[in-house]
């Protein structure tokens, strides 16, 4: 697991110079302008909601002692809450959107690396992909809520939040990472067959989304930069372990 956490943020060592050596900054516009867009609407709620959430779960406390503490805590955790959902929901949005345009970027990347392949590819349209990208993420999203609402109550509790932070953030490199492989197994594998190879790859997964979340504390170019990256190294990666994995085939 952790040989493939580090090799997944390793491959990030070549992606810039390969976008620019294939030309691929062209296919990343129109995901980059989505990913500006949704940052800035989230940013938006999560600026008007954090307050009103703080306010709610204080009432928890009915006692006059140590109110203000109480009140304190709960503005923090109420921003913080709202941030997590809110990266939670700006990371699948901008994936679900972006998969026929990133499908492209890898096929561009494995024409490079192993020659033209299209006979072994599952033959989709945008449509479809797009179709796919909104399921997968869907799927991700329920499991990914389904994970981090306890986590977040755990924030209540001192020491266990320490472990609560790491625990949400590792999460969310999970997910992270699982779209931007996604983009490569959908010319290879079903729906079915992906998840599968994303169980066995987790380590992969969570080291490429690591770099992705944090990209995203740099202001504004992390946003500009994150798909682009991420993305391209999540490609190279996934396709060195299926061509390592011959004779190269899909599942219908």
């Amino acid at each position: 697991m952790i040989k493939n956490i580090i090799l997944g943020i390793k491959e990030y060592a070549g992606a810039f110079e390969l976008i620019s050596k294939l030309k691929l900054w062209r296919y990343f516009v129109i995901p980059i302008l989505i990913s500006l867009v949704t940052a800035i609407l989230i940013g938006i709620e999560a600026y008007v909601l954090s307050d009103n959430i703080g306010a709610y779960i204080s009432k928890i406390w009915i006692w006059e002692f140590g109110k203000d503490t109480f009140t304190s805590i709960s503005n923090f955790i109420g921003g913080l809450s709202v941030l997590i959902i809110g990266l939670i929901f700006y990371k699948h949005i901008i994936m679900a959107f972006s998969a026929p345009f990133m499908t492209p970027v890898s096929e561009k990347i494995e024409q490079h690396f192993y020659g033209d392949l299209k006979h072994l590819h599952r033959k989709t349209t945008n449509t479809q992909q797009l179709i796919r990208g909104i399921r997968i993420n869907i799927r991700n999203l329920a499991k990914e809520l389904l994970i981090t609402m306890p986590l977040l109550l755990l924030k209540f509790i001192p020491l266990v939040n320490i472990f609560s932070t790491f625990a949400l953030f590792i999460v969310q490199a999970y997910y992270a990472g699982f779209g931007n492989i996604d983009y490569t197994l959908e010319r290879h594998f079903n729906y079915k067959k992906s998840i599968n190879f994303i169980d066995e790859n987790k380590g992969f997964a969570i080291g490429n989304g690591i770099v992705f979340m944090l990209f995203l504390l740099i202001p504004f170019i992390g946003i500009i930069l994150v798909l682009p990256l991420s993305v391209t190294a999540a490609s190279t990666r996934t396709l060195k372990i299926l061509h390592n994995n011959a004779p190269l085939t899909y599942e219908k």
